[in-house]
């Protein structure tokens, strides 16, 4: 599929996150979703990690997840040498690799964070088994990403690429979206139990935000995963 209005590149290329390189520090412009999104899930990494404990950000991009709070190590893998320069300037330790291929040992991880990633892999199952193999006994895995289906394709590319904060045009290919049911079976298969909910923008936050764009937006649980959700999960 192709997006010949924006950059000419096919949908989920890769290349776009080259292309956008210098909006990942800019929290109203073209990532100004995924900068919501990770307070989002930087609010379920568990408080009591300490030290001693590593975070495992799949898909890390500009390392948007870590604020520089907390005192573990926040481990980032990413493809896109320069969305990893930017994550190591705000703190990240950066590895380059397939999320599908995790560079790490196994039981390393105390928290594995999959936030917007697993609707950009052809192999939703074998990523999952990564996170599964790095995560360790009594770790928590913590995930968001888009719903399958005509309606969530209608609602989040036709519709949201064209709104102000929406995604870019042309960063994802509805094909690749997964089912919330099926994503906590292939969880439930490797001993992790995922519960889901899911997640939008706050209404009146997005008004002010378009009054403006500069105020930020929080994200809010609903009920129904039929579009973006988000989940939390305990390894067994």
């Amino acid at each position: 599929m192709r997006d010949r209005r924006t950059t000419g590149r096919a949908r989920n290329d890769i290349g776009q996150y080259d292309d956008l390189r210098h909006e990942w520090d800019k929290p109203h412009g073209a990532f100004a979703a995924l900068h919501w999104l990770a307070v989002s899930r930087r609010s379920l990494i568990p408080a009591t990690i300490g030290p001693s404990d590593i975070v495992v950000d799949l898909g890390c991009g500009g390392g948007l997840t870590y604020d520089g709070a907390g005192s573990y190590v926040h481990v980032g893998i990413d493809l896109v040498t320069s969305a990893l320069q930017t994550a190591r300037a705000r703190g990240v330790v950066v590895v380059q690799g397939d999320v599908a291929v995790i560079p790490l040992a196994d039981q390393c991880a105390s928290v594995v964070v999959a936030g917007e990633i697993l609707e950009h892999v052809s192999d939703v199952g074998s990523v999952v088994s990564e996170i599964c193999r790095v995560l360790r006994p009594g770790g928590t895995v913590v995930i968001d990403t888009l719903s399958e289906g005509k309606f969530a394709t209608f609602a989040l590319v036709t519709i949201a690429e064209r709104l102000p904060g929406g995604p870019p045009r042309g960063i994802h290919d509805p094909h690749l979206f997964i089912d919330a049911e099926r994503l906590q079976r292939l969880f439930a298969d490797h001993g992790v139990e995922l519960r889901v909910w899911g997640l939008r923008p706050s209404v009146i936050d997005y008004a002010r935000f378009l009054a403006d764009r500069t105020r930020p937006v929080r994200m809010v649980r609903t009920g129904s995963t039929a579009l973006v959700y988000q989940g939390v999960g305990t390894s067994r």
